[in-house]
């Protein structure tokens, strides 16, 4: 008899050790799913803020030397860069809030349909873990982003005189900035932080060298500006 209760209880000691184990093993397969979904959360403000900077940044420079590429006069290029910054900000900002409204609505309209196929229990449950974008946040971040992109080409042609040392300064300026909006943007994301980098320094030296270089060889051919 009591080598017969020694075995159950044995028995029970192994049960609770495998049980044991699979919980453990269970909690460390877990572990980098909470990591991804660390970075999946953030995401969208990344993208939003990333993009926002990137494009105020580009676009007002590109504009600038545009405008410079014809035109000396350092009055001429302030302008043209800050209505790029009033009009990008808008056009960004109205542009985020229908993408995620947009993006709300499909979420809503899925959630729906789950709810059918579930108990009010689990309803509740899913309801709690899940957090729907909001479309006001995202317009405004995307907005102050680009406006921050944007003030840095115009804050180094401002105070410079000469027109050739302006024109170079805000090619200076944009691409050391945009290797600091490529390596934050990689950090926060966790991408590799050298390709993320030369990716939109060379995106940026492509759409200046464009901007200047058409609107250079329009100027060239007698319009009048």
């Amino acid at each position: 008899m009591a080598a017969s209760q020694t075995h159950q209880l044995s028995s029970l000691d192994n049960v609770e050790m495998s049980i044991h184990v699979i919980d453990t093993e269970k909690n460390q397969i877990q572990e980098p799913a909470i990591n991804e979904f660390g970075y999946s959360q953030r995401g969208q403000w990344l993208r939003a803020a990333v993009l926002g900077a990137n494009d105020g940044l580009v676009s007002v420079a590109s504009l600038m030397m545009g405008v410079g590429s014809v035109k000396e006069d350092i009055k001429a290029m302030i302008i043209a860069g800050f209505a790029g910054l009033i009009a990008g900000a808008c056009s960004m900002a109205i542009g985020e809030f229908v993408s995620v409204y947009t993006q709300r609505d499909v979420e809503i309209a899925q959630m729906k349909r789950e709810k059918q196929k579930r108990s009010e229990r689990e309803n509740k449950e899913v309801t709690e873990r899940k957090q729907l974008p909001n479309p006001g946040h995202a317009a405004a971040a995307s907005a102050m982003a680009f406006s921050v992109g944007a003030v840095i080409p115009l804050l180094a042609a401002g105070f410079i005189r000469d027109h050739k040392v302006r024109m170079a300064l805000v090619v200076a300026v944009a691409s050391m900035a945009l290797v600091v909006f490529g390596v934050v943007g990689a950090l926060l994301g966790g991408t590799p932080v050298m390709k993320s980098s030369a990716r939109v320094l060379v995106g940026g030296w492509m759409a200046m060298a464009c901007t200047f270089g058409l609107t250079k060889l329009i100027g060239s051919e007698g319009m009048q500006i």
